[in-house]
């Protein structure tokens, strides 16, 4: 899946400076971000916790999330205020995301954004990827990312997807160094988890705050809603903007039963894809350019149409 973790990427010390980096970035594709590792992280053993916020609403991203400190500042986490963040209101979760930011010597954080058009893409594809599969992968992302950073992992905490037993088995050959616990509600059971939670929910909320239309409509946070099924602006926003043709736009995931409802009210459109295997040209046959006088003349480059840019329409198949 594309990502734009590779970009020149600001520093994330506030509320300020994460609408900042989220609205600088292609909400197009996965968006990673970490934070500056504490030395008491690289230099002590860390407990990390990892969930994520936004896996239900029919709009907007997934986000995972990490936090990390270590063992013997087990404590800071709840001394900030760290609780599962679907307990806390919007304003509350602010203010602990802005506390952890500020005990950057003690605690660090990292994200993966998730797009919404990357889930419908990965569910929707031929070789089926579970939204399960894309949790899991994602948290493993982040772990990799924490070790790649220098951060002293001892022991891992997992607010599980799926049954925990299974989970939990599967990281550890994938970690086989670390303690692992993966556990349901763990985000209200372990503070680093909670932490975890609040940086992923913070990081949905705000991305979902500063969203740029590609397909250009002029709409505000306000007018999508929270992005839940049952959030009545939003079950006016799927009403309001499902294009005949084109569906909706790269906020919408697609994929989710709620958005699928609304698309049997558009035109039917019926692609044929070839089987790669059939489409694959035998190496003994002949190309059908050998046929053809090659010339030195410079090609011409051909650009799409306005139409089709301003939509983020792209052509996959050349003709």
């Amino acid at each position: 899946m594309a990502s734009n973790e590779d970009e020149t990427t600001s520093k994330v010390t506030d509320l300020a400076s994460l609408e900042q980096f989220l609205s600088g970035r292609d909400n197009s594709v996965n968006n990673l971000y970490i934070s500056d590792i504490p030395n008491v992280c690289k230099e002590y053993p860390c407990l990390l916790g990892i969930d994520e916020a936004g896996r239900g609403p029919v709009l907007g991203p997934m986000v995972y999330g990490i936090a990390f400190c270590p063992q013997n500042e087990a404590t800071v986490p709840d001394a900030l205020g760290c609780a599962d963040s679907k307990a806390l209101n919007e304003e509350k979760r602010d203010q602990i995301f802005t506390k952890i930011c500020e005990t950057s010597n003690k605690i660090g954080w990292a994200v993966e954004v998730i797009a919404p058009n990357s889930i419908c893409n990965s569910m929707l594809s031929r070789n089926k990827y579970s939204l399960n599969q894309v949790s899991m992968d994602a948290a493993i992302k982040l772990v990799k990312c924490a070790v790649s950073a220098g951060v002293n992992i001892s022991h891992i905490y997992v607010d599980t997807v799926g049954p925990p037993e299974k989970y939990q088995a599967y990281l550890k050959t994938i970690f086989p160094a670390y303690g692992i616990t993966v556990a349901k509600k763990a985000d209200s059971t372990y503070p680093i988890v909670s932490a975890a939670s609040i940086c992923a929910k913070v990081t949905r909320d705000h991305a979902l705050k500063v969203w740029q239309f590609q397909e250009e409509l002029n709409l505000t946070h306000e007018q999508f809603g929270s992005g839940y099924p049952g959030d009545p602006v939003t079950k006016k926003f799927l009403a309001d903007n499902c294009d005949s043709v084109f569906g909706y736009p790269q906020l919408v995931r697609f994929s989710w039963s709620t958005a699928e409802e609304a698309l049997k009210e558009a035109y039917y459109v019926e692609c044929d894809r070839a089987d790669p295997e059939e489409a694959a040209t035998p190496s003994s046959n002949t190309s059908i350019t050998s046929f053809f006088k090659m010339t030195s003349k410079k090609s011409v480059v051909k650009t799409q149409h306005e139409f089709f840019t301003r939509r983020c329409l792209s052509r996959n198949v050349e003709f």
